[in-house]
């Protein structure tokens, strides 16, 4: 792309990029999209056209890449397409409007309440210190207040969040929305409420672990699996000496499903069978029942019993050893 500009203005000129970019944006962005807003920012300032195939020469990426970076800001509200190229955003009106617009939809006695919350403001301002080195964009505050509102959380719990976000190298607002609303799903108001969730969280956890090693899994487990293991735990209320008694029944199968250990687990819990002793006196009963079927088979001539295909719960016990 060429530029139509002295040399020797463009040494001594400089590109200003307000604060409000490296609060607010920076940290949600790719290296790819950063390099290419930065560059449309620097074209803009001399009014030249944006066109794809001139900032993929340009900045040595490909089409598809510049596309979707310019996609990422537009999204944003950064950038905006016209029908001959785009426009940069004026960066603080855009925040501007961010801080004020929400104020205009709480009610007054949501305002009282924010105005009198002396703990909540000290969290505000300790979030600020800790994870934003005491420059936090005011638009931050607006939404923190907003989350308290939203999600009921007390200010240690607030506080958790913006730690274990900034200790995941995340801290944006898409990702901690992501998990306020997890907490918020999981009932976490108090901060014993998110202790005993981080508690019951690494149970599951170690839970899969033994599970994967019993099967002899070398991969990590998919989310449908762990969706399976939490379901088992948390729903069933099955540790894992409930959950090995269905392992073990896999022992016969080249390849393990969870599936199928799903349904025995899902029969037990209908049965409401709750013990490990509750589980072995059914199984005993079941290959009770199998071998009784057997005889009468047996006796009545009919063949070919053990070719049998499994239609319904009753025949997952069917000629499987407890």
């Amino acid at each position: 792309m060429k530029l139509d500009v002295n040399a020797k203005s463009m040494l001594f000129s400089n590109t200003s990029i307000p604060d409000v970019f490296f609060t607010e944006y920076l940290s949600m962005a790719s290296g790819n999209a950063i390099k290419v807003y930065l560059y449309m920012f620097f074209l803009s300032k001399y009014g030249k056209d944006v066109k794809i195939n001139d900032l993929a020469k340009s900045l040595a990426l490909d089409f598809k890449t510049i596309q979707d970076c310019i996609k990422f800001w537009e999204d944003l509200g950064l950038i905006t397409k016209k029908t001959n190229g785009y426009t940069m955003n004026d960066l603080q009106e855009i925040e501007l409007n961010k801080l004020y617009s929400p104020k205009l939809t709480a009610s007054p006695e949501v305002a009282e309440k924010i105005e009198k919350s002396k703990y909540r403001a000290k969290a505000i301002e300790t979030i600020n210190t800790l994870y934003f080195q005491g420059v936090m964009s005011p638009s931050w505050y607006t939404d923190i207040t907003l989350w308290f509102e939203k999600y009921k959380f007390d200010e240690q719990v607030m506080l958790a969040l913006f730690k274990y976000c900034f200790d995941h190298s995340a801290l944006h607002r898409n990702y901690i929305k992501v998990v306020a609303n997890a907490w918020h799903q999981a009932n976490i108001k108090t901060f014993s409420d998110l202790d005993l969730y981080y508690q019951k969280q690494e149970k599951i956890t170690a839970i899969e672990k033994k599970i994967a090693k019993k099967l002899g899994l070398s991969r990590q487990l998919t989310e449908y699996e762990k969706a399976f293991i939490e379901k088992w735990y948390i729903d069933f209320g099955y540790d894992f000496s409930i959950i090995e008694i269905a392992l073990k029944r896999t022992t016969s199968k080249s390849n393990p499903s969870f599936d199928y250990i799903n349904k025995l687990l899902s029969d037990w819990n209908d049965r409401n069978l709750r013990t490990v002793d509750a589980v072995q006196t059914f199984l005993e009963s079941m290959k009770q029942k199998q071998k009784d079927i057997k005889e009468l088979k047996k006796k009545a001539g009919i063949s070919n019993y053990s070719g049998r295909q499994y239609d319904n719960l009753d025949s997952l016990y069917a000629n499987i050893k407890p």
